[in-house]
């Protein structure tokens, strides 16, 4: 079996310094394991129009600490400053366009996601498995308990049969839960063989998304009229309107954790 090659980014607003470091340090232990080739992505954006800092100084510093946890990462990274508004519609519609023809399979990455350690060895399996069949598809993992049914397709099998709780922070399968890298590499630690599915209709939010470079050179991408939301649902929509119902590989049994509502998080 060969390797890989994967390129995953990822979007960093100047204020979202508070929030970044996780990403980073799951990333490089994820990488550490992959014994393949990760192009790693970030931009880096300095601009106010979302949010204004108290003081230049309180951006400048903002920043600066933003670049040293990029630089002592220990991977190779390529990062870009912007002082442009850029959305994660933006950076994802470029990052597919800019990376498609380098790569086997893309993934988009986020400030407030942790990423799982068996991320890059199971897609190679996946990918080594599957690609020749299917060269074009979509992959994703095992997600924390969410607000409808429509969710349980994609969520963790240890988290699909807790019950949902609104604004409940303190249960560890919760939406607003702030899960760290021990407890999500505890769940999955667990993990002796892989439990993967088919997922249709199609059904994924965008951290995390796993996309194989196929499916963007054959025409998909985010529309430019999508600005700032909803990126995730019209990608999903493009797809099906180009290429139809198109694998979605799903990893039940492999956690990916998404803190959407860290308190550290604008």
């Amino acid at each position: 079996m060969g390797n890989t090659k994967f390129a995953i980014g990822c979007l960093v607003q100047w204020y979202e310094v508070g929030i970044i470091s996780e990403y980073v340090s799951t990333l490089k232990e994820a990488i550490e394991k992959y014994d393949g080739e990760v192009l790693v992505d970030f931009l880096i954006t300095t601009n106010e129009e979302l949010e204004k800092p108290t003081s230049v100084s309180d951006k400048t510093t903002a920043v600066t600490e933003i670049q040293k946890i990029l630089n002592e990462a220990g991977f190779r990274s390529n990062y870009t400053m912007s002082n442009k508004l850029v959305t994660i519609a933006d950076y994802r519609r470029n990052f597919n366009e800019d990376f498609c023809d380098l790569v086997d399979v893309l993934v988009w990455g986020e400030s407030d996601m942790l990423v799982p350690k068996e991320m890059f060895g199971s897609l190679n399996l996946l990918h080594q498995s599957y690609s020749e069949g299917t060269p074009k598809y979509l992959a994703t993992f095992g997600i924390c308990k969410m607000w409808d049914n429509s969710w349980k397709p994609l969520e963790h099998v240890d988290f699909t049969d807790k019950p949902f709780i609104e604004g409940d922070t303190e249960n560890w399968w919760s939406l607003r839960y702030k899960m760290n890298a021990d407890e999500m590499n505890e769940i999955n630690s667990k993990v002796t063989d892989l439990d993967l599915t088919l997922v249709s209709p199609h059904k994924f939010n965008g951290c995390g998304l796993v996309i194989s470079s196929e499916v963007i050179k054959a025409g998909v991408n985010i529309p430019r009229s999508v600005f700032f939301v909803h990126e995730d649902t019209a990608f999903m929509l493009m797809t099906q309107k180009v290429l139809g119902n198109i694998p979605q590989y799903h990893f039940k049994n492999i956690l990916l954790v998404h803190n959407r509502k860290h308190p550290n998080k604008r």
